[in-house]
């Protein structure tokens, strides 16, 4: 049983060290930083709307449209990941239909650049 516990011990002191620094950096940040915060810093961060106000107000459809090509595109990138470590695996089949995604995601990204849907104005 001791033995088993022993190989645990490098995990607890990695999580000691971790914990340690988190606090020692917060901390120093707290005495070392100039702490003046005004309307701006604390002000809406983007999100393009005061936080607590009514729920039910009105807001701008563009917020809509970036969290969703956002999700798009990291989703994009999550499914890389995998793909890579999987390639050796997967051979020239498993390549050949990841250039095949990435090219319609590509494809969308050029509709989606042409009809404006990345401007702001």
């Amino acid at each position: 049983m001791e033995s088993l516990l022993l190989e645990y011990l490098p995990i607890l002191i990695f999580f000691g060290v971790a914990i340690g620094l988190s606090v020692v950096l917060l901390l120093a940040s707290q005495v070392l930083a100039r702490q003046r915060p005004d309307p701006e810093k604390l002000s809406a961060y983007e999100c393009g709307f005061e936080a607590f106000d009514d729920a039910r107000s009105r807001f701008d459809v563009r917020f809509y449209l970036v969290a969703i090509l956002f999700i798009i595109f990291d989703l994009e990138v999550a499914f890389l990941f995998p793909w890579a470590v999987a390639l050796p695996e997967t051979g020239v089949f498993g390549f050949w239909s990841m250039v095949i995604f990435l090219a319609i995601l590509t494809v969308g990204f050029i509709y989606e650049w042409k009809k404006g849907a990345l401007e702001w104005e």
